[in-house]
C-alpha cells in the first residue's frame, strides 16, 4: 500500500484514470508526442538523495503539462516544499515511510508557499 501526501495531509488516493510514469533519469523533450493526452504523471523516486525528479517536473511543467504531477517513492517531509515549488500536485509514499514520517511532520512543510525565501523577502520590503 501507499499513502497520498497533499497540502492538507494524508489524503486517499482520488484518481481513477491511468497514469502515465516515468523515472526520474528521462529527457522530456526525447518523449516527443508521448505525453499528448496525458492526464497525470508519475516520477518515481528511486531514492531522497536524487532530485532529478524535481528537475523533471518542472521541465514539465515549463513545457506545459497541466494535469496532475506525482512524485512517488523515497521522498521525505523535508522535501515536500521542494517537490511542490517545482510542480507536484502531491507525493506518495510507503506506508513504511509515512510510519517513520507522521502526518504531522508533512503538515508543518505545507505552508510551502509561505516559507519560501522570495515571501520572506516580500514580508521585509
Amino acid at each position: 500500500m501507499s499513502v497520498i501526501v497533499t497540502d492538507r495531509g494524508f489524503t486517499p488516493d482520488t484518481h481513477n484514470g491511468d497514469w502515465f510514469d516515468l523515472a526520474s533519469d528521462i529527457d522530456p523533450s526525447a518523449l516527443g508526442d508521448q505525453l499528448d493526452g496525458a492526464q497525470a504523471i508519475r516520477i518515481a523516486f528511486p531514492s531522497f538523495s536524487d532530485g532529478r525528479g524535481f528537475t523533471l517536473a518542472a521541465r514539465l511543467r515549463r513545457m506545459g503539462f497541466a494535469g496532475r504531477l506525482r512524485a512517488q517513492g523515497h521522498v521525505i517531509a523535508d522535501q515536500y516544499a521542494m517537490a511542490r515549488r517545482s510542480g507536484f500536485d502531491e507525493v506518495e509514499i510507503s506506508d513504511e515511510l509515512a510510519e517513520r514520517q507522521p502526518q504531522e511532520q508533512w503538515l508543518s512543510r505545507a505552508d510551502w508557499q509561505g516559507h519560501d525565501y522570495r515571501a520572506r523577502l516580500r514580508r521585509t520590503a
